[in-house]
Formats: C-alpha cells, structure tokens, sequence
C-alpha cells in the first residue's frame, strides 16, 4: 500500500541493506531459487508498488536532485518521475504477451510434429548499477524491466548523488519486497566486493571506463551484461540544414543537464557556408535559455556534478587552441559553468580528447564527407545527431557511421521513441532497453519440445547401425540435401513460378502425412494449443 508521511518512509531505512552487499545478494539468491518471482501475479505486484513509490514521492526525488545538481523541477519530473511511471505502465500493459511461449516457424516436419515451443525464463538475479546524471531513471527503468522478466535484483544507486542515493534506500525496502529488491550503497572499494559475486545479468551506465571493468570482471562466471556508456555523439549541420532551427535545438541539448547527458551532443561539424548564422543563433537561443542566470545567480543552471568533474572540465577548456566566442562563465565553490561555445577547433585539440560530458560545445569546420569521415574513424557514439533537409545527406549518414542511435534535425528523441531499442554498439555499449527490449535483456529463451513416441519411425535413420541410405535420409531430413536455387556466382536461378511449385509440393506433402496418420483439422490445431 502507498505511504502518506515521509517519517513511515524514513524508518524503513532501518531494515534497509546499506553497506552489506554481501549478505543481500545471498538473500535475492535465495529468493529466485525459491521459484517465488516466476508468477506473474507476484512481479505485476510489484511493478504497480513501484508505481506508486514514485507517485508518493515525486516531490522528495525533485528535492533530492535539486541537492545534487540544482535540477530544475521540468527536467526532473518528466525524466526520473513521470518517465519511469510510464515505463512501468507499459511493462504492466504488455507483461502477459511479454511472457508468452512462442511457436517458432513451422518451416521443419520436426518443429510442426515434436511440439517445439520458446519459454521465457527470467535469467537470474540482477545486478543494476546506475550513474548520477539521472540517479533515479538510469536506475528503475531497468529495474521495471528486470521485475517484468521476474529476476530478483540488487540496487547500486551512484554515490556521487547523495542526495538520491539515500532516498532511494529509504523507500524502496517500503514499497517493493525486500526478499527480491535491495539497496546496497558503496564506493569504488565495495563496489569491487560486490563485483566479486555471482550475478545472472549486470545491467551497467556509466563510462566507457568504468564499462570494460564491469565487463571483465562478469567474464569469469559467464554474466551476461548490458553496458550502457557513452561516446563523443557528433552534431553535424550541413549547407542544407535549416540553420535557425539546428542552433535552437542543439543549444537545447547542450543546455539540458548542463550536458551531463549520455546521448547530448559532444561536438559540431558545421558547413563553413552556414556557419556564421549558425553560431549567431546559437548564441540568441542560449541566451534565451539562460534568461539571466549567472554565477551568482545560476537559475535553473544544472550545476556540475563535483570538484573532480568540474575541474576536468576546466583543464580540457584551458588546454584548448579553440576560441571561447561565448560563455565561458563559471564559479568552483558552487560548481556553476555555464555554456560555452569554443570555434575553431581542430580534430586534434583537448576537447575532442575525451567525451565531454558538460556544458562545452566545440565547433569545428568541416563539410559533410569530413564529418562522416571523422566520425567514422572513431568508436562508435551512442547518439549521432544529423542536421540536414536533403534525404541523400541523410542516407550517406547513415550509410557510411554507426552509432547507437540517430536523429535527424533534432537531439535525443530516438531515445524517447516508444516500442523501440535503446543501446550503444562498440565502445558506447552493448545491449538495449525500454520497453519489451529491456525485458529481453533480463530474459533467457528456452527452447522446448515434446517428441512423441510415435515420432520413432520417421526419425529411425538416427539409429546404429549407420548405413549410407539412413545417412542420405538424415542429410535431406536437415534441409541440406537436394537442388539450391543459386548458382556458384550467387546468381538466382529459380523462376517464381518455380518458387510456388515448392511451396505447393509441401503442403501436398504434409496433406499426405495427415491423411495416413488419420487426423482431422481439430487435431491438427492442438498441436498449437
């Protein structure tokens, strides 16, 4: 049931598994083994509990990361409230169509005859760790879709968010079932305590860094991963971008979080024949987003994270042969940096070093071929962002640079795309989530039939003593033996109406074997029951 009073929610921290990693990844253990999170009853439970955490609490998660980042109440509540609330309602729309068996083709006699069928099985328990840009989202999202499959999992909030790591100790082991969901908080040193036990799944954001230890530190028990990273995702603005609406956007993007963002915009390769509206609109649509925050007065500025990061990104700024052209404001003691657009950056300056992760936009010249070929040479980012009304353009983007995600003439919407995958490729990750295809990650796909005995005559050839005869039936049996309908150079060679004969020729074939088996049509369809 829901909880009305933040001093009911604080005494749960009491029970909670703060610092103990080792003793709570015994329990969720336990717990999966027991076979008590297979029923769907139990994990819709739990997804509409989870739901309701959020509607209970959205005004402290906004308090929290207010603390840790001076978030803005607009960016906070679509992203780490109402987004994983919407999450959790699809997860709860779609959980029995998610989990249903699966007939697979009925193109084999085996498939159709032995009752083959595809059984979701949740993988195991989990272990899904966030990072502090979005401390709650990057952290339930994947939580939903590990309820979903019906894994039981471990929580590890980002200690460089205070503020909402200790809310999120505090309510979840009051909403969801402590038995299957815990909490654990800890530092680099803990954190490779916790690495050190058996997972089924690990489900990582965070650096590219940080991604490869997590990688090799599952490989020895086999874990599977999702590693959602990063990557320095290019803008790219060509002569046939409309120029006003790429600047407003992309201002946008980099003004979102202070760029702390996985799939923001990391630098611009802009036409040189657009490119001097292009910053001149940039700087008017910062300025309206601004609208007058400064260092002694930030606004609705989202600060940067800590020292560490702050100070990083201000070696990076100094060490630079660009020009600051606007912006370029910032304060240590509060963290505040405001945005700043450095021109005249080369592919070898510090900027391009490294993934930004903050609120400096480089802007470098480069035509579009230069700018695929750039992008091209380097890992693959999680997000490429092209800005162009010409559909060529578009298709020599996507045809010649991978990245996890596109989208064209704006930012970051294929991540908000409904029923579609997001996840890196290469060095911004592996795996995908949202929706069915987060629940996938949490899911194993077993394959089961049921051979009847009666099967024994068609499959005798199997059987010693081998003879060639029972080997050439055990060829054709695969699908292997026979005529192709290609020749050695790859070429085609049967006509369509070549094409439909075959097709007739199995099913006069199958007819045949129903017949001489003697079933009807209600037999035949509960093979499919």
């Amino acid at each position: 049931m829901p909880f009305s009073t933040n001093e009911e929610i604080d005494e749960a921290s009491a029970s909670s598994s703060l610092l103990a990693p080792t003793p709570s990844v015994d329990v969720v253990t336990r717990t999966f083994k027991s076979n008590v999170t297979k029923p769907l009853a139990w994990r819709i439970t739990q997804l509409r509990k989870a739901w309701w955490m959020f509607e209970d609490n959205k005004e402290r998660i906004v308090e929290a990361l207010k603390k840790d980042l001076n978030k803005h109440r607009q960016e906070a509540l679509p992203v780490d409230v109402a987004g994983i609330q919407a999450a959790i309602l699809e997860a709860l729309k779609h959980i029995k169509a998610w989990n249903a068996d699966e007939r697979p083709a009925r193109t084999n006699p085996l498939n159709l005859l032995g009752g083959a069928r595809i059984r979701r099985e949740p993988k195991g328990v989990a272990l899904i760790i966030s990072a502090w840009n979005y401390p709650f989202m990057e952290l339930f999202e994947p939580l939903t879709a590990a309820l979903a499959a019906g894994c039981t999992v471990i929580l590890k909030p980002s200690e460089l968010a205070p503020a909402s790591q200790d809310l999120i100790a505090k309510i979840v082991p009051k909403y969801l079932d402590q038995d299957a969901v815990r909490v654990v908080t800890a530092g680099p040193a803990e954190m490779n305590h916790i690495l050190g036990k058996k997972f089924d799944h690990i489900f990582f954001t965070g650096s590219t860094v940080v991604g490869k230890i997590i990688a090799a530190r599952a490989a020895p028990n086999l874990t599977t991963t999702t590693l959602e990273l990063g990557g320095r995702g290019p803008a790219i603005v060509t002569a046939n971008a409309n120029v006003d609406l790429a600047a407003k956007r992309i201002a946008n993007i980099k003004f979102l979080n202070s760029g702390q963002v996985c799939v923001g915009v990391n630098h611009v390769f802009v036409d040189p024949k657009v490119k001097a509206p292009f910053l001149k609109a940039l700087a008017k649509y910062f300025n309206q987003y601004l609208g007058g925050s400064s260092a002694t007065n930030p606004g609705y500025v989202t600060n940067i994270v800590n020292d560490r990061h702050y100070n990083r990104l201000e070696g990076l700024l100094e060490k630079s042969s660009g020009n600051i052209i606007y912006g370029g404001d910032r304060d240590p003691a509060t963290r505040y940096f405001s945005p700043t657009v450095v021109d005249n950056v080369t592919t070898d300056d510090s900027l391009l070093s490294e993934e930004l992760f903050g609120p400096i936009l480089p802007i470098l010249d480069g035509t579009l071929d230069e700018a695929i070929a750039y992008t091209a040479a380097h890992d693959h980012p999680l997000s490429l962002y092209g800005f162009t009304d010409s559909r060529a353009e578009q298709r020599d983007i996507l045809d010649r640079t991978n990245s996890g995600g596109v989208t064209f003439n704006d930012g970051i919407l294929h991540m908000a795309m409904k029923d579609a995958p997001f996840g890196g490729v290469g060095g911004s990750g592996t795996g995908a989530y949202h929706g069915i295809y987060g629940f996938r990650e949490f899911t194993h796909l077993r394959t089961v039939a049921s051979i009847p005995g009666w099967m024994d005559g068609l499959l005798s050839f199997r059987y010693p003593p081998y003879t060639n005869e029972k080997a050439i039936a055990q060829i054709k049996a695969t699908g292997a033996g026979g005529a192709v309908s290609f020749d050695r150079e790859g070429r085609s060679t049967t006509s369509v109406l070549g094409r439909i004969f075959g097709q007739w020729k199995l099913l006069v074939l199958l007819a045949v074997i129903l017949k001489w088996r003697g079933w009807t049509v209600e037999d035949v369809r509960s093979l499919f029951a």
